[in-house]
C-alpha cells in the first residue's frame, strides 16, 4: 500500500482528526497558547531591559574632578591619560566657569550664588563609557590618574540594571526550554490519545504495506495545525496584553523612567519566533507520539 506523497490527503486526514478529538485539540491549543504567552512575556521583559540598558549606556557618564591645585592648562593636559584608560569613550572637559554656569542653569536668580567665584568649583571631565558593565572598573582606573581628585558616578544604578537584565534573560531562556519540553509532552500525549483510538487502523495499514511516512504524516499535519493555531492566538493575545501594560506604564508617573519598545517594531521578530516555536512543538510532539504505534 505504498503511496506517493499526497498533500491533500494528509491535510484532510489531519484536519479531520482535529475535529474528531475536538476537546483534546482545544486543550492542546490552550496549553500551547499559555506556554507561548509565558515564554513571550519573559522574553519581552528581557528585551525591554536590554533596550533600557542600551539607552543608559548611550547616555551614561561619570565626572572626574581635577585637583584644586591644577591650573586650567594642567587640567587639560590630564585628558591624554584619561583617554588611555580602557573602556573610556567620549570625554568632555568642563572649566570651572562652565561648571558654575551649569550649576546655575534652571535655578531661580540668586545674587549670593551668582557672586561666588569660579574657583569654588573644580575643573572636571565628563566621561562616557563604551561598556556600562565595566563602569565600576573604569571609574577606579580613572581615579588613579594623576591629577584626578575625585569622581562622581552611578555605579550602583548601572550594576542594578545589568543584574536585572541578566537575571531576566537567564530566566527567559530557562523558561523557554522548560515550556518547550512541556508543550512537546502535551502535544505528544494529545496525539497519542488520537492514535490509540486508531491503533487497529494503523496496524491494518502497516500490514497492507503502508510506509511509516504514509501513516505518520496525517498526525504530523494535525500537530502542525494545532501548533500554528496556538502560536497565532498567543501572538495576538501577547500583542493586546503588551499594549495594555505599556499604556499603564506610560500613564503612571512612578514608572515614567521606563521606556517600552512598541510592539509593532518587534512584530517581524516575534511572529516568526512564535510560529516557528508552535510549528516545532506541534510537529515534534506528533512525531514522538506516533513512533510507538509504528512498531507493528
Amino acid at each position: 500500500m505504498s503511496r506517493r506523497f499526497n498533500t491533500g490527503y494528509y491535510i484532510s486526514e489531519g484536519v479531520h482528526s482535529i475535529f474528531t478529538h475536538g476537546f483534546m485539540s482545544f486543550a492542546a491549543v490552550c496549553m500551547i497558547v499559555a506556554c507561548l504567552l509565558i515564554m513571550g512575556t519573559f522574553s519581552l521583559v528581557a528585551l525591554n531591559l536590554d533596550h533600557m540598558l542600551g539607552d543608559l549606556e548611550a547616555e551614561n557618564e561619570f565626572l572626574a574632578y581635577i585637583d584644586d591645585s591644577y591650573s586650567e592648562q594642567q587640567a587639560r593636559a590630564v585628558r591624554k591619560e584619561i583617554e588611555a584608560v580602557p573602556n573610556v569613550g567620549e570625554i568632555t572637559f568642563v572649566t570651572r566657569a562652565q561648571a558654575k554656569a551649569d550649576f546655575l542653569e534652571g535655578r531661580e536668580s540668586n545674587p549670593l550664588l551668582e557672586s561666588l567665584p569660579d574657583e569654588v568649583l573644580r575643573d572636571r571631565y565628563r566621561i562616557h563609557v563604551d561598556d556600562i558593565e565595566l563602569l565600576g572598573e573604569t571609574v577606579e582606573q580613572v581615579r588613579k590618574v594623576p591629577g584626578v581628585a575625585d569622581t562622581s558616578d552611578a555605579t550602583e544604578i548601572a550594576q542594578g540594571f545589568v543584574l536585572v537584565r541578566n537575571i531576566a534573560t537567564g530566566v527567559a531562556l530557562v523558561l523557554i526550554g522548560i515550556l518547550m519540553v512541556v508543550s512537546l509532552f502535551i502535544i505528544a500525549n494529545t496525539t497519542k490519545l488520537a492514535t490509540f483510538y486508531r491503533r487497529e487502523e494503523i496496524s491494518i495499514m502497516k500490514m497492507c504495506g503502508a510506509t511509516n511516512g504514509f501513516v505518520r504524516w496525517p498526525f504530523v499535519v494535525e500537530g502542525m495545525i494545532l501548533g500554528l493555531t496556538g502560536a497565532l492566538l498567543a501572538f495576538f493575545l501577547q500583542w493586546g496584553i503588551y499594549s495594555m501594560v505599556g499604556k499603564l506604564i506610560i500613564q503612571s508617573n512612578g514608572l515614567s523612567l521606563l521606556t517600552i519598545l512598541p510592539y509593532e517594531r518587534m512584530i517581524r521578530y516575534i511572529l516568526p519566533v512564535f510560529c516557528g516555536t508552535g510549528f516545532i512543538i506541534g510537529a515534534g510532539g506528533s512525531v514522538l507520539a506516533i513512533r510507538k504505534f509504528l512498531q507493528v
